[in-house]
């Protein structure tokens, strides 16, 4: 199933498969840090993603503490997660096209495999203060 998902990224986003393993691990962290549906979700759903996503954090060096993740789940936190998201993107080799469609492809792949509406946009990464808990495939009224 994950290597399903790698080559689906791959293909949508122009990217070797090696690229697009490494692009969604970072996404994965980062979803995980915030706290974001998103990664609980993709867990749940797609064995070997939380393996992933700690494999990936680890590489990049992204914060492991209670305190820290505490932190990445504030409003400020999120947004230094996405700062940091990003730019590890750009080091993996995305440009802003391949990062601005890979969340899409990641939702087009969820949609098509375990029929899940929810994903593909930047928001469902970040989320906003205050977001109330969202079940899979819900969508907020």
């Amino acid at each position: 199933m994950m290597i399903d998902l790698i080559a689906h990224i791959a293909t949508r986003n122009g990217l070797a498969d090696s690229v697009s393993k490494r692009a969604l691990g970072i996404v994965l962290n980062g979803a995980e840090r915030q706290g974001s549906p998103l990664a609980a979700a993709m867990f749940k759903k797609v064995p070997g993603a939380r393996v992933l996503a700690a494999r990936t954090g680890d590489e990049i060096g992204s914060p492991t503490g209670e305190i820290a993740r505490l932190i990445e789940q504030t409003p400020g936190g999120r947004r230094r997660v996405a700062l940091s998201m990003i730019s590890a993107l750009q080091e993996a080799g995305l440009d802003h096209k391949q990062i601005g469609t890979l969340l899409p492809s990641i939702g087009s792949w969820m949609q098509s495999v375990h029929g899940m509406n929810d994903f593909g946009h930047l928001g469902d990464l970040i989320g906003h203060a205050g977001e109330p808990s969202r079940r899979e495939g819900v969508r907020a009224a």
